[in-house]
């Protein structure tokens, strides 16, 4: 059962990677201006760096339960954990609750939590 619960947390969080990854081209960034244009590229790389981070750590969650060393799955838990739960709490406050990517990253924490 833990698996599956650091199973089903990897595949929820590359999924809400993706989805955020794509709405803040699509309706992020279409809407706005950034200036100077030069800092346009570097803006969209470091807004995209989260979006590859959290599929990274969708992808150690998926790969936990394989570890054979429980040191290691729960080093992974721990710190995937954490790198979610703070940005749970920094897109909760940014966007005061109106967004749902807090809301599906707090499912991603309590899963891989629960799976730990």
């Amino acid at each position: 059962m833990r698996d599956l619960l650091l199973q089903s947390a990897g595949v929820l969080a590359i999924a809400v990677s993706l989805i955020h990854g794509v709405l803040s081209e699509t309706k992020v960034f279409a809407h706005i201006t950034i200036e100077p244009p030069r800092f346009r590229t570097l803006v969209h790389v470091v807004w995209q760096a989260g979006t590859v981070a959290w599929i990274c750590g969708g992808v150690l969650l998926l790969a936990a339960p394989s570890m054979s060393s429980e040191p290691a799955r729960r080093w992974i838990v721990v710190v995937v954990a954490v790198m979610y739960a703070t940005a749970v709490v920094a897109n909760a406050w940014a966007t005061r609750g109106r967004h749902f990517g807090w809301m599906l990253f707090s499912l991603v924490v309590a899963l891989a939590v629960a799976g730990y």
